[in-house]
């Protein structure tokens, strides 16, 4: 008698390039014989053998098995038992495995219900011959292969489909006339491509003033980010509603209060007022980090951290306080730098690039290193300042950041000559991995 260990190794050697099928069979005689018919089959795949459906489940693990060859007599399932197991684990994976049974059973009904149980085929070990065998094999691949890429393919369609719903709910379109006003944002998915609450949006109100935001709901995913656009939303209408900049802050966590999920669910937020005359600013912070400033002329422009000493509790802490502005008296050109967390909690490769280190000892780009970031890229011109610092940061970091980031610039150019500039980035995860 010839071990099911012998089976396993006589067939990997000659076949370890092709595609991993899994042989599902604890009678050694009868993998034996699978064995030869597939060697026989000339069928270019990598044989390995379990013999019970725990074992398959432990292959299955591996994520490289393609195909399932199962016996239905196994010593742990019964019957079409093995067929509803091992098609439910291979549903967990990406791509599951094609599943062709092979067993001693010859009536046809039992076949018939073994493929509406899961099946891709039902073969009868006396009357199969290696071509059956090997073309039964091929076509199942084959399929598996192409469920694969429809699969693919949709994801696909639903990504851009995401991406242009991200694109209208969080890039939204500036409301802003002043032509010397520069509005400048964009928007860093984090690594895994799903969609976090950061939220921001511009408006130049009837009196001349500019009202900018930016939050970040905490938390991330799909419930975060509609509550993120729904607050952009809420935040939009009450300043084209006139509604005085003090009363913003409160009304908009009445909206959070009612749209949250639960009472755990937390915005932190800063609200930036331009001034009609452009010689002042105020800054309302609700828990945020504070905004950077650049003032002075393009090609000697200087980069401060507004410090805050007026700071609020973030929307929706049940805690007393509410939020009061921080005047800023201004001349000449400036521009105001507000951003979201996952940006400065960015790991870097290198601790000469960091702030501060978390409590794991990984070293992260911190607000100072943003700074940094931004003084590299103020060398160049203006345009495409944005874009330019999400790329160093996320470079900086080695790859997409793990959280999102959104970076959102308004400023001012101090002439009556020099236009602003407008600028809006989705940096998408896929196309910047290119």
């Amino acid at each position: 008698m010839v071990s099911g260990d012998e089976v396993a190794l006589s067939a990997e050697p000659a076949r370890a390039a092709g595609p991993v099928v899994l042989l599902v069979e604890d009678d050694d005689g009868d993998a034996l014989l699978v064995t030869e018919l597939l060697a026989d089959a000339a069928v270019d795949v990598e044989l390995r053998r379990a013999r019970s459906v725990e074992e398959a489940a432990a292959e299955l693990a591996r994520d490289d098995v393609e195909c399932l060859l199962l016996d239905l007599g196994l010593p742990d399932a019964d019957g079409l038992d093995a067929v509803e197991r091992l098609r439910s684990l291979g549903a967990a994976r990406q791509d599951p495995p094609a599943l062709v049974v092979l067993t001693g059973n010859a009536d046809v009904d039992h076949g018939v219900r073994a493929v509406a149980a899961g099946a891709d085929d039902y073969l009868v070990k006396g009357e199969t011959d290696p071509v059956l065998l090997g073309r039964s094999l091929r076509y199942a691949l084959q399929r598996r292969r192409a469920a694969a890429q429809e699969r693919a393919l949709f994801r696909g369609e639903v990504r851009a489909a995401e991406t242009a719903r991200l694109e209208r709910a969080l890039l939204p379109k500036p409301l802003v006339a002043d032509p010397h006003v520069s509005v400048m944002v964009g928007y860093l998915p984090g690594r895994d491509g799903l969609l976090g609450g950061d939220f921001f949006d511009t408006v130049e109100r009837a009196d001349g003033s500019v009202l900018s935001v930016i939050g970040d709901v905490a938390g991330h995913g799909p419930d975060e980010a509609a509550l993120g656009a729904t607050l952009r939303t809420a935040w939009r209408t009450l300043v084209l509603s006139d509604t005085t900049a003090d009363r913003v802050l409160p009304l908009l966590e009445r909206v959070l209060r009612t749209e949250r999920a639960g009472s755990d669910v937390f915005v932190t937020l800063c609200q930036l007022v331009v001034a009609p005359d452009r010689r002042s600013v105020e800054v309302y912070l609700a828990g945020h980090l504070p905004p950077l400033l650049l003032t002075g002329p393009v090609g000697a422009v200087e980069c401060t951290v507004l410090e805050p000493s007026a700071r609020g509790r973030a929307l929706g802490i049940p805690v007393e306080g509410g939020w009061s502005a921080q005047r800023v008296e201004l001349e000449g050109p400036f521009s105001v730098v507000l951003y979201t967390d996952g940006l400065v909690e960015a790991e870097v490769a290198t601790a000469a690039s960091a702030d501060v280190a978390s409590q794991r000892g990984v070293p992260r780009l911190g607000v100072p290193g943003l700074r940094r970031a931004l003084d590299a890229e103020l060398r160049g011109e203006f345009a495409g300042l944005v874009q330019r610092v999400l790329r160093r940061v996320r470079d900086l970091h080695g790859g997409p950041l793990v959280d999102d980031a959104a970076l959102l610039m308004v400023g001012w150019t101090g002439s009556s000559t020099v236009l602003g500039e407008r600028s809006s980035t989705l940096a998408d995860s896929v196309e910047w991995a290119r």
